[in-house]
């Protein structure tokens, strides 16, 4: 059998979750897929993937051999990219997308509507998760991920940086007085974001490294709950500047410890392959990087 096809083929089982999947991408039958997948254990001498009526995955061998496998097919592609790059007028095709809601509902809505009025041809299709995915299992082509402790195994470009401020409501102060200095927070009920530093916040003054140990009645893992609690005068959040600086112009929150900067976090894309890329996505990480940069994040 072609060993580029069966490459082909097995790298579309995986991205698709299924043979029968990858039969429909690839306008192949059901028994021929089987028969490539079944080719590949044989040169591979393992089995490559756990099948299960939820869902297909990797063994460790497979994971390798998706690895290699997406290293031939850019080989080929690059082969063929100037003839494809004559023939392609624009982007065209899905392009899966994972990211936390913040970003879904504060950062993607603008960058997105203008990307699919300039490209029609190209479907987005967003999952919104507060967990770390993983692109090959969950067939994600793109994540982005706010983070200071990415992987290093990953690949990864930086689209921007996440600016926080501790704020509340002028009536929670009010009642609970203005913190003066970082340690008058150990007395405020302090709300939470539980997927990064729960109970320690981390702080630059005067250009030194300090850290506030805090607590809380109420920790979430989305900060928008938990503005939505700042709001209602509950207490204390440290949360992204892009989410709370209108409302802090308007009056209805109020930046507390302003001498206090927060420690940034990374924005970054997250994706399997420089190479093995869709025209589509790189036009839109392209498209993301100018947009996070203006953002005032």
């Amino acid at each position: 059998m072609d060993r580029i096809k069966a490459a082909e083929v097995f790298v579309s089982i995986v991205e698709q979750g299924s043979l029968v999947g990858a039969a429909q991408a690839l306008d192949m039958s059901r028994s021929m897929v089987t028969r490539y997948l079944a080719e590949m254990e044989q040169w591979a001498s393992a089995q490559l993937v756990h099948r299960s009526t939820r869902k297909l995955t990797l063994t460790v061998a497979g994971e390798k051999a998706f690895s290699h496998c997406r290293s031939l097919l850019d080989l080929a592609k690059e082969v063929s990219t100037p003839l494809e790059q004559n023939l392609v007028a624009a982007p065209e095709g899905t392009i899966r997308i994972s990211c936390s809601q913040f970003v879904a509902e504060d950062l993607l809505p603008q960058v997105v509507d203008t990307f699919l009025d300039d490209y029609p041809k190209v479907r987005i299709d967003v999952h919104v998760s507060n967990q770390v995915t993983h692109l090959v299992e969950d067939r994600i082509d793109l994540a982005i991920r706010i983070t200071n402790e990415l992987d290093p195994n990953l690949i990864a470009r930086p689209l921007g940086v996440c600016r926080s401020v501790l704020c509340a409501t002028e009536d929670y102060l009010k009642r609970h007085g203005y913190p003066v200095y970082l340690d008058d927070l150990a007395s405020h009920n302090c709300l939470m974001y539980s997927n990064f530093g729960k109970s320690l916040w981390h702080f630059i003054k005067d250009e030194q490294p300090v850290v506030a140990t805090v607590s809380g009645n109420y920790s979430a893992n989305e900060s928008s709950l938990l503005l939505h609690s700042v709001l209602k005068g509950r207490g204390i959040s440290l949360q992204p500047r892009y989410a709370v600086q209108a409302l802090i112009n308007d009056k209805k929150l109020v930046q507390v410890l302003p001498n206090y900067q927060a420690v940034s976090l990374g924005i970054y894309a997250v994706y399997r392959s420089r190479k093995h890329q869709s025209l589509a996505l790189r036009t839109f990480i392209d498209r993301l990087v100018p947009y996070f940069e203006k953002a005032e994040t």
